[in-house]
């Protein structure tokens, strides 16, 4: 059974990254400027967050119990909100002390969504949905209009830092992080604790602290996609956070990713969020209206869906066979 579900998991990453390949052809051949070098490092800012966020949304998906995060886009607004308005107001100005208090704001504020699905026993999404509402009330009610302008620093990561394109080391950072992550036993109780955690926890892992540990990852991840955002948009604005909640289901779903836990991982989430990306690219490019991109969200979220539905059921039967 779980040999299965790891064929179907790379079965969907190797269709992902086809279906990357494809539209990112398909968006050379109708838009060839695309890969013009001032169009490039836009393309890299705009795809950077997105990917992120996606990232972001994956820990607590792995770690089973129907853990779907969403509070991404609020997390996103909070931590833009927090650079402009917060961080002046507790008087932090270094740079590298700004990235880690947020990053830490994050980190706290995904700790918080852990507890209250581990310890309070909460529904994931009943949960989320609270902290989602709670962050996007402070954030509206900090700065009720657009605010500020981004520090030449952190403008840098959207731009090119010497001959490195600023978001490939935001994306490069986030996958280094997996990766080393991916080395310590965390990372195979947390696929245990997602594939079954009535076993797991008989084994003697601590369910607790490693689902609440996935949590506290991706609002982590969460905050560093909210700095990659506000370098590319440069301001304060609370609506920059606004539909990447159904954008990293989405794109972490089609990466081959379970949502039932327990299977998958960021290098599927990658290519599930680029793929995405050059849809909405695909759509702009032939200036379909934006109202459609739910539309298109919501078809990819459904189709992936359907195919992890329909491979457990046929996992099932050839393992009773």
């Amino acid at each position: 059974m779980k040999s299965m579900l790891r064929k179907f998991s790379r079965s969907n990453l190797w269709l992902a990254v086809a279906l990357t390949v494809i539209l990112f052809a398909v968006n050379v051949i109708a838009l060839p400027s695309i890969l013009a070098p001032a169009n490039l490092i836009s393309t890299l800012a705009l795809l950077a967050p997105l990917i992120i966020i996606a990232f972001a949304a994956t820990p607590s998906i792995l770690s089973g119990g129907g853990g779907i995060d969403v509070s991404m886009g609020s997390m996103i607004t909070f931590t833009n909100v927090a650079m402009f308005v917060i961080l002046p107001f507790m008087g932090i100005q270094n740079p590298v002390m700004m990235v880690v208090t947020l990053l830490l704001f994050g980190a706290i504020i995904g700790t918080v969504s852990g507890l209250l699905v581990t310890v309070v026993r909460l529904q994931p999404i009943v949960a989320t949905l609270g902290v989602n509402l709670v962050l996007t009330g402070i954030s509206v009610h900090l700065m009720p209009t657009p605010l500020g302008k981004a520090a030449p620093w952190l403008k840098a990561f959207a731009g090119y830092m010497g001959p490195i394109p600023g978001p490939l080391i935001i994306v490069a950072f986030a996958l280094v992080l997996w990766g080393l992550l991916t080395l310590l036993p965390y990372h195979k109780a947390l696929l245990a604790v997602g594939g079954d955690d009535r076993a797991a926890f008989s084994s003697g892992l601590n369910v607790t602290l490693i689902r609440t540990l996935a949590y506290t990852l991706g609002g982590f991840l969460a905050a560093l996609a909210g700095i990659s955002i506000t370098a590319f948009v440069g301001a304060g604005n609370t609506a920059v956070g606004a539909n990447f909640t159904l954008i990293a289901i989405a794109s972490v779903a089609l990466g081959g990713t379970s949502l039932a836990g327990g299977s998958g991982g960021m290098i599927g989430t990658f290519f599930g969020a680029t793929a995405i990306f050059f849809i909405q690219k695909g759509l702009n490019t032939l200036a379909i209206s934006s109202f459609w991109f739910q539309v298109a969200y919501g078809a990819i979220l459904l189709a992936a869906l359907a195919a992890n539905s329909l491979i457990r059921m046929s996992a099932r039967k050839k393992a009773g066979e």
